[in-house]
């Protein structure tokens, strides 16, 4: 297990400059970008590390370009994530090959922790296994700050909630962000139909789902995409309907028969799969920003991703969120606030079109075959969206 680098009860005898709620990528990566700027960082997360995401464990071309620019692309690359260069999409037995920019295949539980790591190294605490609810802002003589309640889940740990203050607090703590429960205004707001995302990896996968290929099978209940990561193994992430799920009998019936129906190979070792769920996943939360307080990641929205999307969106954010945090710090008003949800739109709400898009058009197979036919005869159909969902965000962008 990743050790914390205090304990509970001293992070309580701070005033943090920024809180960070989630240690994901959105989360670890923003706090190391404030940590190197000087700022006083917290970093908590509810799970001890490594541990393990529903995620299709891609790395776009976008995401690699910007890890390049964060200086963390050779972290990444140490890793050993299988390199991906082409997509094969399968739907009642047609297929489509598309060619692929630069990505890679990276297990979340190696990536995750990589991202911690660096953020400790930059100069920010972390404190794993720890719950956080966001509380009330500061009064009276302490006003300028927000509290936090903190609460150790780690199998020593005794007592009850820790109060701590912090100037700004950063929530990347995923798609439901419960430690904004106690505010509706940061609700998520469910898209209709929403899928539940499922996950988990397969150690030993048949020969035919080869390394650098992400395989997507889409049928009339949800979709599943695999890949192979670093050590081999195939992970698996999928989108499917609550009411399928139900149906089939649980998580590995129901993957298995999206593969049966879009023609992909069986494996065999879908029951003892460890597999994952989430809440549902196409979800846009109601703000984004309020009084010192900032979301990004999967907690500000989520568009059902395809190969590695997801991720890009949350390193953009993450890339971008220290100068907005440096403003807050001096001194909250509105125009931070607004200055953050500007951002976002920019960055990830405007990118996010394709998918929804994208999304639309897989819960209607016959509108995917048809699809798949015609980028089987012109590949050159596809290649606006690649581009578009690949490209690097420009300054004006």
């Amino acid at each position: 297990m990743m050790p914390g680098t205090l304990s509970i009860a001293t992070a309580a005898n701070h005033v943090w400059e920024a809180l960070v709620i989630g240690a994901g990528p959105a989360g670890a990566v923003a706090a190391r970008q404030m940590a190197l700027t000087g700022t006083r960082v917290l970093l908590v997360d509810a799970k001890s590390f490594p541990r393990q995401k529903v995620c299709g464990a891609c790395l776009n071309s976008r995401a690699l370009t910007l890890l390049h620019d964060l200086g963390l692309r050779d972290i990444v690359t140490s890793l050993g994530g299988e390199p991906i260069r082409q997509l094969q999409i399968r739907s009642v037995r047609r297929e489509a090959q598309l060619a692929l920019p630069e990505g890679l295949a990276v297990s979340r539980s190696q990536l995750d922790a990589a991202f911690v790591t660096a953020a400790v190294a930059a100069g920010a605490e972390f404190l794993p296994e720890t719950t956080a609810v966001v509380g009330a802002p500061c009064g009276g003589e302490q006003d300028g700050c927000r509290v936090v309640s903190l609460r150790s889940s780690a199998p020593v740990a005794s007592g009850g909630p820790v109060l701590v203050q912090a100037r700004v607090v950063l929530v990347a703590d995923g798609l439901g962000h419960l430690s904004l429960k106690n505010y509706p205004e940061f609700a998520s707001q469910v898209t209709e139909q929403a899928h539940i995302g499922v996950g988990g990896q397969v150690p030993a996968a048949p020969e035919n789902y080869a390394p650098g290929t992400i395989f997507m099978a889409v049928g009339r209940q949800g979709y599943v995409g695999l890949v192979r990561i670093e050590n081999g193994a195939l992970n698996i992430a999928g989108a499917l309907s609550p009411e399928f799920l139900k149906s089939t009998g649980g998580t590995g019936p129901a993957v298995q028969a999206v593969l049966h129906e879009a023609g992909f190979p069986a494996i065999e070792a879908l029951p003892q799969v460890d597999w994952q769920g989430t809440v549902p996943l196409t979800r846009r939360s109601a703000s984004t920003a309020g009084e010192r307080v900032l979301l990004l990641g999967d907690a500000a929205g989520y568009v059902e991703p395809f190969t590695g999307e997801g991720m890009a969106w949350a390193l953009s954010a993450a890339a971008t969120v220290a100068p907005v945090v440096a403003r807050g710090i001096s001194g909250w008003n509105e125009a931070v606030e607004q200055d953050w949800q500007r951002t976002l739109r920019q960055l990830v709400t405007r990118r996010q079109r394709w998918c929804r898009t994208l999304a639309f058009g897989l819960r209607r197979p016959w509108l995917v075959r048809l699809l798949l036919q015609a980028v089987a005869l012109m590949p050159a159909l596809a290649r606006p969206i690649i581009g578009s969902v690949n490209r690097p965000i420009a300054p004006t962008d």
